[in-house]
């Protein structure tokens, strides 16, 4: 037909980002690929601290071990001491593969899949699981001049009604977070929603200056107020069905909550207490770097290769 025009689809996922199955099977075909990898990351062009040279010295591959040896006195540097690998007696590859899939998903994945897709028991799926999830946890501090921030409750049993929970809920765990409007979020599990917790994780995790945006909760009362910060507050009062007024809303940090417990819900199904805040910190570090200019995996592997955990 005459000047009808072809639709043209366009990919959800920036190309920058785009890191497929079979890329990762091209990269790492094998342990010795992984194994070389890491190693090039804590030793860029195989050059390593020798602690019997007490200087930077270049290194070589020891066959059959997972050293590499100084070149000058020839004493071993292992390259996957202080990091998640250490000790492991579970292939390389399933790690990394296990990295990928959990960086891969936007809800998370289960230890029982993870069990399932790397072919281990469910005890080392458990633990390469928490391991993993580890190098999720991070201490930054928002710097955008807008940032919401709100409250939730997790688990429990709720007795009757709907919003905060009240003497007959049960077990309720409560949780605050803060996001930058389209940029990132914290989320901490806090022990109750008193003002001594959240004007804390206030005063922690928002640069001095910045415009805090929160419902109606009593709480948040004097934010504007704390010395040395000059905090701004806006508040939109969610209990007269007010839920946007201008540019004052709590839908960013909102949104958040409805990804993580969809997210909880879905895949996890029931988390414990005990490790509610390392999911809220998987959830908070992929959604942090959900248009990083590099694939998640790439980020999740550059965690586990840089961060020491001696």
């Amino acid at each position: 037909m005459k000047g009808h025009r072809k639709r043209v689809y366009k990919q959800a996922i920036h190309p920058q980002q785009r890191y497929s199955l079979n890329d990762f099977l091209a990269e790492f075909p094998d342990d010795e690929a992984c194994f070389l990898y890491i190693a090039g990351q804590r030793m860029p062009g195989g050059m390593a601290r020798c602690p019997k040279c007490e200087q930077g010295r270049h290194h070589y591959r020891v066959s059959g071990r997972t050293a590499f040896a100084c070149a000058h006195c020839g004493s071993h540097f292992y390259p996957l001491v202080g990091t998640i690998f250490e000790k492991t007696t579970t292939s390389l590859r399933s790690w990394l593969y296990a990295m990928y899939l959990m960086g891969s998903t936007r809800c998370g994945i289960s230890a029982k899949q993870l069990q399932r897709e790397t072919r281990v028991t469910y005890k080392t799926a458990w633990r390469m699981f928490r391991q993993i999830r580890m190098l999720f946890d991070e201490d930054i501090q928002l710097a955008g001049s807008s940032v919401e921030m709100d409250e939730t409750y997790y688990g429990g049993v709720r007795k009757y009604g709907t919003g905060r929970p009240g003497r007959g809920d049960r077990k309720k765990s409560p949780v605050a977070g803060i996001a930058e409007r389209k940029g990132r979020v914290v989320a901490h599990v806090i022990p109750d929603v008193t003002v001594r917790p959240l004007h804390t994780l206030v005063r922690d995790k928002i640069m001095p200056g910045s415009t805090v945006f929160t419902d109606e909760l009593r709480s948040y009362d004097g934010i504007a107020s704390m010395p040395g910060k000059k905090f701004r507050h806006r508040r939109i009062n969610h209990s007269t069905r007010v839920y946007v007024k201008g540019n004052v809303h709590t839908n960013t940090i909102e949104g958040f909550w409805s990804l993580v417990k969809r997210g909880i819900g879905g895949v996890y199904r029931q988390v414990g207490l005990s490790y509610l805040q390392s999911y809220l910190n998987e959830y908070a570090w992929r959604y942090n770097r959900r248009n990083a200019p590099e694939p998640m995996f790439r980020s999740v592997l550059r965690e586990a290769c840089e961060r020491d955990f001696e």
